[in-house]
């Protein structure tokens, strides 16, 4: 049917998107620092390049759908990793990627957060957005690293509203998943943690809709919003979180 790329469907959200994706009788370019059809380190310009390389040779006639869904978490104890895979991997991905989606008029879905609202620093969200990559990972040493996770999935989110009339008027819609506390392998293991366990399971247990999100899940909402169903969906920061984000932020709308 289609041709899209997305970055980080190796694992967890990612490979249920990009399962999803193949379901439903797509080609998926898959950009991953393993275990992918393209092997880049988006911890920099040049893997960065070298990705976007990677996919030009492998859809030169252009792409339905771009997913950056490649991301790590505030568990990493690496502040400047953090922030360049989650922010500048993600942003330059799809500048580098823009004129393959133009000529399909294809579409674009960031992965955020549902806490990118919440715990972050407003002026490291700043240096992101000004495009200062050595400036920003310098300054995310200088804060938690809960703050970095939330202030790059922060800054994507608004990074994307900030593009999206330049983008659509070019063809290009793009829109942003938030997701909610989701079940992974990874997450799963820190539940039945004897230290961390107990404060996720009450975590888990205040999720309104009564259960935590799957992957497939977020795939779900991501397919729609890649589809021409959501043709006049543009801009959105959809939160697929069981009603966390309404339940903490009730009065923003």
């Amino acid at each position: 049917m289609g041709i899209y790329a997305m970055t980080g469907g190796a694992t967890g959200i990612g490979a249920a998107i990009k399962n999803r994706l193949r379901e439903e009788g797509n080609d998926v370019i898959v950009i991953d620092i393993k275990d992918a059809d393209v092997i880049a380190d988006l911890s920099d310009s040049e893997g960065r390049r070298a990705a976007v390389d990677a996919v030009r040779d492998a859809a030169p006639d252009g792409l339905d759908g771009l997913v950056t869904c490649a991301g790590l978490g505030s568990n990493v104890p690496n502040h400047p990793l953090i922030t360049r895979v989650n922010y500048f991997g993600t942003v330059e991905i799809i500048e580098g990627l823009r004129e393959l989606l133009e000529r399909r008029r294809g579409a674009v879905v960031l992965v955020s957060s549902n806490s990118a609202p919440m715990n972050n620093s407003p002026e490291f969200v700043e240096l992101l957005l000004a495009g200062s990559e050595e400036e920003a990972v310098s300054f995310s040493e200088t804060i938690e690293a809960q703050e970095v996770y939330s202030g790059t999935k922060k800054a994507v989110a608004r990074w994307m509203r900030s593009k999206v009339a330049e983008y659509a008027t070019a063809g290009v819609r793009m829109n942003a998943v938030a997701p909610g506390y989701t079940q992974t392998p990874m997450t799963e293991q820190v539940e039945n943690d004897p230290t961390y366990g107990p404060a996720i399971k009450e975590f888990m247990a205040s999720i309104p809709v009564g259960f935590p999100g799957k992957p497939e899940d977020q795939a779900a909402a991501t397919s729609f919003l890649l589809s021409p169903e959501a043709r006049f969906v543009c801009g959105s920061v959809l939160f697929v979180d069981g009603g966390h984000d309404a339940m903490f932020r009730p009065d923003q709308v």
